[in-house]
């Protein structure tokens, strides 16, 4: 299984099509298709921050250990940002390193990706700051769940799949991933992709860096941000991240009227 989490700008999958919010299909999975697991297989997944978040969470572990042990990031200069994609075990099939032949040993905390199969999502900011999506059908040959389910709309699955706190996560990077100067061309060097990181995927580190003072906010926290930080609420502190990066990069900070140059703002 590919990665189904896409961008508006990517190209269309191969054995995917187009889906409409109203376009329904049917799709079952469970230990009674003979095809159970398969999917799992040839993992090509990218993670999200927010996958990881609540990965590491589960796993209770650390994010700097979770990286080290479950992620493979790659970047090069002229890429757009670091991708992040999750490791696979050494069976000769690249499964996923969480699955077994009874399922999913992180079931309710899977990252996004793996909820959506066997339909995607493609997200992008449009010029008054909605979010326009995307949505696309994958029918892979091995995949045998069309065969029953009920009849429904990409949305209503994406609902039932607990894809909701995702989306909404992974869509407070679009004013970061589609910022005008992106757009423009802008590239992060290698101490600025080594910041993406950071941020985003290592949390544990991010947050004790911001904690000390060594990570500094030009817009100083408000006494409520900084308890909430020091409580451990990782959701806070990812959509903390996404501003530290908006600061790093752009010199914007958020205001009421939403990102505006710190110069500006001042």
């Amino acid at each position: 299984m590919t990665s189904q989490v896409l961008s508006a700008s990517s190209q269309m999958p191969e054995h995917c099509r187009p889906m409409s919010g109203s376009d329904t299909f049917r799709f079952a999975c469970h230990s009674g298709v003979a095809c159970f697991n398969e999917c799992c297989r040839q993992l090509d997944l990218a993670l999200t921050p927010y996958d990881v978040l609540r990965l590491k969470s589960r796993l209770k572990l650390d994010s700097g250990v979770f990286l080290g042990r479950y992620v493979i990031v790659e970047w090069e200069e002229g890429m757009r940002f670091p991708h992040c994609y999750l490791n696979t075990a050494d069976d000769g099939r690249s499964s996923c390193v969480f699955v077994s032949g009874q399922g999913c040993g992180v079931y309710d905390d899977r990252p996004s990706a793996c909820r959506a199969y066997p339909a995607g999502r493609g997200a992008s900011r449009r010029v008054d700051g909605a979010v326009a999506e995307q949505y696309v059908l994958m029918r892979e040959p091995h995949c045998l769940g069309f065969a029953a389910g009920p009849a429904q709309t990409v949305p209503e699955y994406f609902q039932a799949q607990g894809l909701a706190d995702y989306n909404r996560y992974n869509d407070q990077l679009l004013q970061l991933l589609h910022h005008p100067q992106v757009r423009a061309g802008f590239r992060p060097n290698r101490a600025q992709a080594d910041q993406y990181i950071l941020a985003l995927y290592n949390l544990d580190l991010f947050r004790r860096e911001v904690m000390t003072g060594r990570i500094k906010m030009k817009q100083p926290l408000s006494p409520m941000e900084f308890r909430t930080l020091s409580a451990g609420d990782d959701r806070a502190l990812l959509l903390l991240a996404v501003r530290w990066l908006m600061q790093e990069y752009f010199n914007e900070c958020w205001t009421s009227a939403g990102y505006r140059s710190i110069d500006l703002a001042a």
